[in-house]
């Protein structure tokens, strides 16, 4: 009796002395449809919001999970990372439970896991699938407060540095900051890590886009921009002589591996999105659309839309930057859209389902979130999609407005693609169109998607770069929905 009367009263002592000084940027993580050689590892950040160290003292690991840590100690207002693999063996749903303990908290912090096993890894690369991979690959998702990121802008071919440069890092799909490079073209910020996309702009040169993982080692990118054609050719004039001035050129061959750098405190992140605009001036054979700015979007000239967008998320849609182009083309599309329209949302790899069904254009949060929910696994079912686009724009039908199907996609449709052709037609005779947007598409595949969009009364729209995005689904659904043709 008084052993357990001492320790209720030890336990209280403790209790007043710490309380919540570690704190993790989630808790949970599902991991969705797992496929062969899908990704199975995700980073979780703890932070030290107390006053003094904090260490790391251990997990009760499961044999399903293996583990890596970026740190043992980490110091007041910073953030240390675990990295989780799941190894499930069998196929189906699973949940993990994995207890978390640390120096300043009596109680662990209990992270779930969850996922559904679609495919096993081949036994032969079961053992290296099990290993956790360490932060020199790939990472997940996270937000670790004390990632330092250093971006440089410079003239391609000479190296000479681009100062006031403006310089965009979007993630997921959105702008999470803006920034101006100093007088050596450079910022150095804050962030995230994990997938990101950059931007880089100055005047007279053509901006210069990137993507690229980022953390603790690859935290050193260069912006490579390309002087414009127009300004090559310069006439010599007679110009008063100025004091020569330093040029500063920096060697982009290697990147620093132990730069010293010394952070000036700065205010967070703006959140606040830009426009990149198009280089060439976005011009339309509708007679009278011309006329019309693209921020008028007014019931007044363009009829309500009822639009249906089947995604690739295959496999192949993760390379040379495409998903974020796709995710950021429908950010700026929900935007753009009244309370009149509807939208609905099918995904396509290794099957077709749908994600979001008809939708009000007032319900801008739930779409949103939807597109923020998207990942890239498994093949292109790119048939079965148009299918069930269909069956949806015809749900959701409005009468003497715009139903129209976009399939938005990195290639051919490979798989159960052979009697699309028919529907196409069927649907266009009763009146619905279908369009191909086409993100970062191979020259080999546009032919194919013009005659799909020809079939469809639509319209094939290539997406390459953010200013496509930002605006050449716009304006295809304003070309659609024009009343004056």
């Amino acid at each position: 009796m008084m052993r357990e009367l001492l320790l209720i009263v030890v336990s209280v002592v403790m209790g007043l002395g710490v309380v919540g000084q570690t704190v993790p940027d989630k808790t949970s993580y599902d991991f969705g449809e797992l496929y062969a050689h899908s990704d199975r590892f995700v980073d979780i950040y703890f932070k030290n919001t107390g006053e003094k160290n904090a260490f790391f003292l251990r997990l009760d690991k499961l044999p399903e999970v293996t583990y890596r840590i970026s740190g043992s100690t980490f110091a007041p207002d910073s953030s240390i990372a675990i990295r989780f693999q799941v190894n499930p063996k069998k196929k189906g749903r699973f949940t993990y439970a994995i207890p978390v303990y640390f120096s300043n908290l009596n109680e662990p912090i209990t992270v779930k896991l969850k996922g559904e096993v679609v495919d096993l890894p081949p036994t032969t690369d079961m053992a290296a699938f099990q290993n956790c991979p360490d932060f020199t690959q790939n990472p997940g998702d996270g937000n670790p407060l004390d990632f330092t990121l250093t971006v440089v802008t410079v003239e391609k071919g000479s190296g000479k540095v681009l100062s006031k440069s403006d310089v965009a890092l979007l993630q997921n799909g959105q702008v999470i900051g803006q920034w101006k490079t100093d007088r050596n073209g450079k910022i150095v910020k804050r962030v995230p890590l994990g997938y990101s996309y950059f931007y880089g702009a100055h005047d007279g040169y053509v901006p210069a886009e990137l993507g690229a993982y980022i953390n603790f080692r690859r935290n050193y990118i260069v912006l490579e921009l390309e002087k414009r054609e127009e300004d090559l050719l310069v006439v010599e004039q007679d110009v008063p002589e100025e004091e020569p001035q330093e040029e500063i050129v920096i060697e982009i061959e290697e990147e620093p591996e132990n730069e010293e750098i010394v952070i000036i405190e700065e205010p967070d992140i703006p959140q606040e999105e830009i426009t990149f605009e198009p280089e060439e001036e976005i011009v339309t054979e509708v007679p009278g659309l011309r006329d019309i700015p693209l921020d008028n979007f007014d019931p007044t000239y363009f009829k309500p839309n009822n639009l249906v967008f089947v995604l690739d998320v295959s496999t192949s849609m993760r390379a040379g930057d495409r998903f974020e182009l796709l995710k950021y083309a429908l950010y700026q599309l929900m935007d753009y859209i009244r309370p009149e329209d509807k939208i609905a949302l099918v995904t396509y790899g290794s099957d077709a389902r749908v994600v979001l069904p008809t939708t009000k254009g007032s319900n801008k949060d739930r779409m949103k979130k939807e597109v923020e929910d998207l990942k890239a696994s498994g093949f292109t079912a790119g048939g079965k999609g148009i299918k069930l686009g269909y069956s949806l724009v015809k749900k959701g039908f409005i009468q003497n407005g715009n139903n129209q199907v976009f399939v938005i996609t990195d290639g051919a449709f490979n798989r159960d693609s052979e009697d699309y052709e028919r529907y196409v037609k069927r649907y266009t005779k009763e009146g619905y169109k279908l369009s191909v947007v086409g993100i970062k598409n191979a020259p080999k595949d546009e032919s194919k998607m013009r005659e799909v969009a020809e079939l469809g009364n639509g319209r094939y729209v290539p997406v390459f770069k953010l200013s496509d995005a930002q605006w050449n689904l716009i304006h295809e659904i304003r070309e659609a929905s024009f009343k004056g043709q």
